[in-house]
């Protein structure tokens, strides 16, 4: 089975972190996100992928190549132009013959791939949109259905009183390749706004699969932090990360922790990571590799991407630090804080909650 991944964009909800690093490619638990993705798919039985790329296409292509280390074939497809979400599948219209799944590329689910392509199957649909319920549908796209599943309407951000349902477009599709004829080569179409409402007023098979498995859209800084909080606490699953709930600490090559720090897990440590006297670890926590924490400093809930170093006795809190900074001594970050790369946090500073600092800056 084919999909196509929607991963060119440049992730701008998640700046500062995604400055440097294309959104595809920022650590969940110390693994690129789209290495997560794959391993998923690879696990429903979608082993020939194409990937759609836009915003520094060279970093991906040049980590994953052909897919063989992740045992998937991978082709690319390039947007010279933003194409949106349906022009970029159209983009990659050539790699396709056959039914063929679709996924936006800020997802992580464990929706059960293969029961919606029966679902699809046995409806004879020419699309499929997998629906999840959140709790405030008025921020999403609502999906309204008959009750025999098949698609009436789309809602675009209703008020919360006049939403239909509390289920929402989850960003992954099953599509016949028939419904692309109607798309312009080279034209920018959106599946939401143009492909989708075009099919329902032709009268097409239009369905939507329901579920209440695990799905998040990490493409925020909140919910970026809240996967891999789910991840360590086993609220959902990933082939790259099968640890159990009973171990406190997963620590990889070469890291060490001084016996008088105090440490409450879940904790994942990357290589070469240090632990100083005194120092206190709350997880859910990731620690890239190379990151050192100093004496008597505190993180609670915090993700650290590589080669971070905090300095004596300071404190990061619900925050995600970027590659290559520094936290001086004493400082203190407040929860919600996002700090981009090669950052210098000076001694005795004090980032407020939410607070966002660019890369390559001082502070």
């Amino acid at each position: 089975m084919k999909a196509v991944l929607l991963v060119g964009g440049e992730g701008t909800r998640l700046r500062p972190l995604t400055c440097n690093t294309v959104k595809a490619m920022v650590p969940i638990v110390n693994r690129p996100f789209l290495q997560h993705l794959l391993g998923y798919l690879k696990s429903h039985g979608v082993d020939d992928i194409v990937v759609t790329l836009c915003y520094l296409p060279d970093r991906i292509e040049n980590r994953f190549g052909n897919g063989s280390e992740c045992g998937v074939k991978l082709a690319y497809v390039m947007e010279e132009t933003p194409l949106g979400t349906a022009g970029a599948v159209k983009n990659a219209e050539s790699h396709l013959d056959g039914a063929f799944f679709v996924f936006n590329g800020d997802i992580i689910t464990n929706i059960d791939l293969q029961s919606m392509l029966s679902f699809h199957r046995k409806r004879n649909a020419v699309a499929t949109i997998a629906l999840t319920p959140v709790e405030n549908p008025s921020a999403y796209g609502v999906v309204e259905t008959a009750s025999d599943g098949r698609v009436k309407r789309f809602i675009e951000k209703p008020p919360a009183d006049q939403a239909p349902s509390n289920l929402i477009n989850a960003g992954i599709y099953i599509l016949e390749p028939t419904v692309l004829q109607g798309i312009p080569h080279g034209s920018h179409c959106m599946f939401e706004r143009q492909l989708f409402p075009s099919l329902l007023s032709d009268g097409a098979a239009v369905f939507a699969y329901s579920t209440s498995d695990y799905w998040i859209d990490m493409g925020t800084p909140e919910k970026y932090r809240q996967v891999q909080y789910d991840l360590l606490q086993r609220k959902c699953a990933s082939l790259l990360y099968t640890e159990t709930a009973a171990a406190n600490t997963v620590a990889a090559h070469g890291t060490v922790v001084h016996q008088s720090a105090v440490l409450e897990g879940p904790i994942v440590f990357g290589n070469n990571c240090s632990i100083g006297a005194g120092a206190r670890i709350k997880g859910p926590t990731v620690l890239g590799d190379g990151c050192s924490v100093s004496d008597g400093s505190i993180l609670d809930k915090a993700i650290l991407w590589q080669n971070v170093r905090v300095g004596k006795e300071a404190s990061v809190r619900e925050s995600v630090i970027g590659d290559n900074c520094v936290v001086g001594r004493s400082s203190v970050i407040e929860p919600g804080s996002v700090v981009g790369d090669n950052v210098v946090i000076t001694e005795g500073s004090h980032l407020q909650t939410g607070q966002r600092v660019w890369p390559d800056t001082t502070v």
